[in-house]
């Protein structure tokens, strides 16, 4: 009686560590924690993306040899050595090796117990992978230091493919004036797959941002109206634009002028980036004229208008032509004077004959046409009334008469000369 009390006794106690001892043995081979033949517990499943163990990278469709990386911890007692891996992925992803090759990574260094440690592979990712999850499974083989024999545990695990960002910068509005107050709007493209969350750009308008070169040591004298923008949200294959105002002094010009641009913003994993883009804009001259003086004169028998340019830029015009228009009911026929380059502060005079016109005032336009630095046509107008003397119209035989005119003058001149030598020889003879 004695006996079985004590059988009994034991049964009790033992009994619920069998359960336990039983899960152990037994557990499923694939289990997060890594459990492992013999209910030695080893390695635990951490992590698994792309990237190396130095960090995370964005991959998307179409990329090649990339690097995706398992992390693993040693959660066991001793060292682990001779660490492999074989990765079974989705259809969508393969080996550089080909389609049917084995996805294989080693890790040559020792796995010290209570530390983590990475296996990393390299894959295709098939052009018509989609951004979405996914899941694989790793099957790991190693050695535990101190004991004989290989072992082998498998690990599930889902992952991402986050499809990539790329940021660009593009100005809409590439030339600006100096001299001149500037609207100026960037696009930024997102040309990637992945979108750029919560884009922040600043502007580095600061000398050490740019490159050495003289051109560039003028952007400090450049003003802005704006050094910062919020752009938001950009999704994968789309734009946002932001714009600002800048002046540039009268000293700069027919130049490029670079604009480095810190962009920040949170990629595909949520990790923070900074890149810059030099943004480049060119600085033309300002040409800048204004017609004035317009009247009309007699130049050598001819009416004629007359005037002045006067270039108030920084710049020369170019291949300058000023045109004669009417405008209304006037009759002065349309003619143009080349007169090449328009200078700063020097006025150009123009003088355009009207040819026949009726008397009275014309409606008249002056236009002026010229070429910038960079051979873009311009056009000012200048509308003004004009009056025209015009010479009195004879006949074809006017000259004629007037010499008939001055022959009868004198024949008549003569006659009376005649009749006056007579009458006084008459007188004389009589007295």
């Amino acid at each position: 009686m004695r006996s079985i009390s004590i059988v009994l006794m034991m049964a009790l106690v033992v009994s619920p560590l069998i359960p336990l001892a039983f899960s152990e043995a037994t557990s499923c081979v694939g289990c997060p924690e890594g459990v492992i033949r013999k209910a030695i517990i080893s390695i635990k499943f951490l992590d698994a993306y792309f990237g190396t163990s130095s960090g995370k990278i964005e991959v998307g469709p179409g990329d090649k040899n990339v690097p995706f990386t398992i992390s693993m911890a040693n959660v066991g007692t001793q060292d682990l050595t001779g660490i492999k891996g074989q990765l079974l992925l989705p259809a969508q992803f393969s080996s550089p090796d080909g389609r049917s090759a084995l996805i294989l990574a080693d890790n040559d260094q020792k796995a010290v117990a209570g530390n983590s440690f990475f296996l990393t592979f390299f894959v295709d990712v098939n052009e018509g992978a989609s951004i979405t999850n996914y899941t694989g499974t790793v099957k790991v083989d190693y050695s535990r230091l101190r004991e004989s024999g290989d072992r082998q545990d498998f690990f599930d695990f889902g992952f991402k493919l986050t499809g990539d960002s790329t940021v660009n910068l593009t100005p809409l509005t590439p030339y600006i004036t100096s001299i001149t107050n500037n609207d100026v709007l960037i696009k930024v493209t997102n040309g990637g797959t992945a979108p750029l969350s919560n884009v922040d750009i600043i502007l580095k308008n600061d000398q050490t941002s740019v490159t050495t070169t003289s051109k560039s040591k003028n952007l400090e004298n450049v003003i802005f109206d704006k050094t910062h923008w919020d752009v938001g949200t950009i999704q994968p294959n789309s734009a946002e634009s932001f714009s600002f105002k800048i002046f540039v002094p009268e000293n700069i010009k027919n130049e490029p002028l670079h604009l480095p641009m810190e962009v920040t913003y949170y990629d595909a994993h949520g990790e923070t980036k900074t890149v810059t883009r030099v943004t480049d804009l060119y600085i033309n001259g300002l040409v800048d004229p204004y017609i004035y003086g317009v009247k009309v004169i007699d130049l050598s028998g001819k009416q004629t208008v007359i005037g002045d340019i006067l270039n108030q830029g920084n710049s020369d015009g170019l291949f300058g032509f000023v045109t004669l228009k009417p405008r209304a009911d006037s009759n002065i026929q349309e003619s143009t004077q080349y007169i090449d380059e328009i200078e700063p502060d020097s006025p150009v005079p123009f003088n355009i004959p009207i040819g026949e016109a009726s008397n009275g005032e014309h409606e008249i336009t002056i236009e002026v046409t010229y070429k910038d630095s960079l051979r873009n046509d311009h056009v000012i107008t200048y509308d003004t009334t004009i009056f025209v003397n015009a010479p009195l119209i004879t006949s074809s035989g006017d000259g004629d008469s007037t010499i008939g005119i001055i022959a009868v003058i004198i024949i008549i001149a003569i006659a009376g000369y005649i009749f006056y030598k007579r009458r006084r020889t008459s007188i004389s003879k009589t007295s």
